[in-house]
């Protein structure tokens, strides 16, 4: 339900989704009203920021909810990796890691007559190659993500923007058309 003036300066209270149906025409005119191009010309963004306007609904939208609904497991699960593998407690953990399979193959393991990855740890820089190896594909494929998000971020940013951009410009010519009938009121 919206409130406006009618005429009169009466309120009304009107139900404008079911009042305003998108129409082509009403589009066009608010295009060339609003941005002085012909809908043809204008951009698909401009296009559906345009319709919103028309039927009076919200730009904005949550980028959670936009990216939860478009992430995969996958997605997810590169998300999930490149947390652990960037945080501190991964870099102190696998330091400590590294420090006892180094301690223990180069000391404690030999008194007891047990070689299992003798110095220079040949086995270890197998596993720590293998890491690499493994983890900085899927790194890469969350910053692609990120620059996913930051992109859709920017695309919800701008819809809101022009949105609120035409909504001023409506108003403006809304205060104007008012103005001109107090005008006219005054001069008669």
């Amino acid at each position: 339900m919206v409130s406006q003036i009618d005429d009169k300066g009466a309120h009304a209270e009107t139900e404008v989704k079911a009042a305003r149906p998108t129409t082509r025409r009403n589009v066009e005119e608010l295009a060339v009203d609003l941005l002085g191009r012909s809908l043809d010309t204008v951009s698909s963004v401009e296009r559906k920021v345009l319709e919103l306007v028309h039927l009076r609904e919200l730009a904005s939208r949550s980028l959670v909810e936009v990216v939860r609904s478009k992430s995969g497991f996958g997605d997810k699960l590169a998300d999930r990796v490149a947390a652990i593998g960037g945080s501190w407690g991964f870099i102190i953990g696998f330091g400590f890691v590294l420090g006892s399979w180094m301690a223990l193959n180069s000391g404690a393991l030999a008194q007891l007559g047990v070689r299992f990855d003798p110095y220079p740890f040949i086995f270890l820089n197998l596993v720590l190659s293998t890491l690499a190896a493994v983890q900085a594909p899927i790194i890469m494929m969350s910053q692609n993500r990120a620059a996913t998000k930051d992109r859709m971020a920017a695309q919800i940013d701008y819809e809101v923007n022009l949105r609120n951009e035409l909504e001023i410009m409506r108003l403006h010519e809304k205060l104007d058309d008012i103005a001109a009938r107090l005008d006219e009121q005054r001069g008669r």
